[in-house]
C-alpha cells in the first residue's frame, strides 16, 4: 500500500490523484486542501460567465470519487495546521499542488490608495471565495461594504492584457441579465447590476502583438451587450509587428486582426465603453479626495530587443477604481524550501530539492513547481512527470509497509475535523437551494460560516 497526500485540490492535484490511482493499484491518495470546497481556481478563479470551462469540475469530480481518493477540505498545512513535517511522518509521499497564491504589486506610488486593487482580489470577490468576506480576509479589506468595488466608480482602469485583465473587463461591462444566470453570490450581483460605469481602460505598457490574452477571449470583448470597443490605430500602429503581423505566431496574429478590425472605426454608442490602450506604463495613482482618481502613465517605445523604453510622455486617465492583472507569485510554505526569485520550491523533475539534494518523499506539481505559466491543461503533463518520480522512489518510500495505518483518525485526535466528500456534497446542495429561493441556479455561499454551516449538516464519510 503507497498512502500519499496531495495538498491542494485544484486541476494539479487532481491530476496528480488520477495519475497515480490509475497507474499503482495499490495507492490510497487523500486530496487536502485549506478550503472547504474543492477545485481551486476551476471554483474560485474562471470566471462565472465562462461555463464551458467551470464545466471541467465534472472530470475533476470524478477524480475525487474514486474510490481510493479522499477529499479532506479545511485543512490548512503550516504552522497555524498540520505541518509539513507531521504529513511526511503520516504518509509516504507528499505532493504540493498549492498554485500561486499572491498576486504581483506596481511598485509604484499611490498603490494603496482606497480604490485599488488586485484582479485577483476582484476575482475573489465576485466568485464568492471564502478569503475575500471571511475570517482570512486581510484586516484592511474586513467590514468593507458589499459593492466596495464598484461603489462610485465612472471610470476604471485595468492594468494588464492578459486573459485575467480580459475578465475583470468583461466582469464590469456585463448587465445583470448575463451575470444572473451565473454562480455568483447575490451580493457581487446586486453590486455590479448598480455599478455605473460606464468607462473601462485595459491598458498594456508594450504592443498588440505581445500581449497575453487569447483570441477568444478578446473576440468576447466585441460581442458584449450594449458596449462598444475602442482602440486607437496610431497605438497600434507603433507595434512593428502590426503593420506586418505575418511572422506572428498563430494566437498573436490573430489578436492584430481582431485589434485592427476595432480600429478607427467610430466610436460605438452604448452604456458602456471599453478602450484598449498600448505602451503605456503606469507610474503613480494620483488622488482625489482620499481615494485614487486618476493613473499617471508613461508613453513607451518599443526598443527593438522586445521590450520597451519610457519616453518621457505622460498622459492620465482618470479612474476610481484600478485593478492590477500584472501576474501571479507563488509564496513559501513553512517547512518547504523556496526560491525566491522564481516563486516555485526547487525541484528535480517534480521531486523536492532541499540545498540541492532530493528530499525523500517530497514532491511538488502545478503553479509552484513551474511558475504560473501555461493554461489548465498544462498542469496534466507537469502531473504526470510528478507521478512518474514518486512512483520510481516508491521502493524506497515504503520499506517493509511502514505507514499503513489510516492517517485520518490521527489527523483527528490531534483536532484537524475535515471537510469530507459528504460536507461538500452538503453545500452543494445548499448553494442549489439558495439559488432557486432567489430565484436563479445555483449561487455560491460566499463566506466561511456559510460554508461550514452547510458542510456540517453532511453525514462524514469515514471509508478508506
Amino acid at each position: 500500500m503507497l498512502r500519499v497526500a496531495v495538498v491542494g485540490s485544484g486541476p494539479s492535484g487532481c491530476y496528480v490523484a488520477q495519475s497515480l490511482v490509475q497507474q499503482e493499484d495499490e495507492a490510497y491518495v487523500d486530496v487536502l486542501d485549506r478550503l472547504p470546497c474543492p477545485y481551486g481556481l476551476v471554483r474560485y478563479g474562471v470566471a462565472p460567465d465562462h461555463e464551458k470551462i467551470k464545466s471541467l469540475q465534472h472530470s475533476l469530480r470524478a477524480v475525487l470519487e474514486h474510490d481510493r481518493v479522499r477529499f479532506l477540505g479545511g485543512v490548512e498545512v503550516g504552522p497555524r495546521g498540520v505541518p509539513a513535517a507531521r504529513l511526511r511522518e503520516l504518509y509516504h509521499a507528499v505532493v504540493y499542488c498549492v498554485g500561486a497564491a499572491t498576486d504581483r504589486h506596481l511598485g509604484i506610488p499611490g498603490e494603496d490608495l482606497p480604490g485599488s486593487w488586485s484582479a485577483t482580489e476582484f476575482v475573489s470577490w465576485y466568485s464568492a471565495h471564502p478569503d475575500s468576506a471571511g475570517r482570512s480576509a486581510p484586516p484592511a479589506r474586513r467590514g468593507v461594504p458589499a459593492d466596495r468595488f464598484v461603489r462610485d466608480v465612472r471610470s476604471a482602469v485595468v492594468i494588464g492584457v492578459g486573459n485575467v485583465a480580459v475578465d475583470v473587463t468583461r466582469m464590469l461591462a456585463r448587465g445583470v441579465t448575463e451575470l444572473s444566470p451565473t454562480d455568483m453570490p447575490q451580493a457581487a450581483l446586486t453590486a455590479l447590476a448598480a455599478s455605473r460605469v460606464a468607462d473601462i481602460h485595459m491598458v498594456g505598457r508594450r504592443g498588440p502583438s505581445q500581449a497575453r490574452f487569447t483570441t477568444k477571449e478578446l473576440r468576447e470583448l466585441g460581442a458584449l451587450p450594449d458596449t462598444g470597443v475602442v482602440v486607437d490605430p496610431a497605438e497600434l500602429a507603433l507595434d512593428p509587428a502590426y503593420t506586418d503581423p505575418a511572422g506572428l505566431p498563430g494566437t498573436q496574429r490573430r489578436n492584430v486582426e481582431v485589434l485592427r478590425g476595432w480600429a478607427g472605426t467610430p466610436a460605438p454608442g452604448g452604456a458602456r465603453r471599453i478602450s484598449l490602450r498600448f505602451f503605456l506604463r503606469p507610474v503613480a495613482l494620483l488622488a482625489d479626495a482620499g481615494r485614487v482618481g486618476a493613473v499617471r502613465f508613461e508613453r513607451t517605445a518599443p526598443d527593438g530587443r522586445g521590450g520597451v523604453t519610457g519616453t518621457g510622455r505622460y498622459e492620465e486617465i482618470e479612474a476610481q477604481l484600478v485593478l492590477r492583472s500584472v501576474g501571479y507569485r507563488g509564496v513559501p510554505l513553512e517547512g518547504l524550501p523556496f526560491d525566491a526569485a522564481s516563486g516555485t520550491v526547487p525541484h528535480r523533475a517534480g521531486r523536492v530539492l532541499r540545498a540541492g539534494a532530493v528530499a525523500p518523499g517530497e514532491y511538488v506539481a502545478g503553479w509552484i513547481k513551474r511558475g504560473p505559466t501555461g493554461v489548465i491543461g498544462s498542469n496534466r503533463p507537469c502531473a504526470k512527470e510528478t507521478v512518474a518520480s514518486l512512483l520510481a522512489d516508491a521502493p524506497a518510500l515504503v520499506p517493509g509497509g511502514d505507514v499503513s495505518a489510516d492517517p485520518l483518525p490521527l489527523l483527528r485526535a490531534e483536532g484537524v475535523e475535515p471537510v469530507e466528500w459528504a460536507g461538500w456534497r452538503a453545500i452543494e446542495r445548499a448553494e442549489a437551494e439558495l439559488g432557486a429561493s432567489l430565484g436563479r441556479g445555483v449561487v455560491k455561499l460566499p463566506d466561511w460560516e456559510s460554508l461550514l454551516a452547510a458542510a456540517r449538516t453532511g453525514a462524514p464519510d469515514r471509508a478508506v
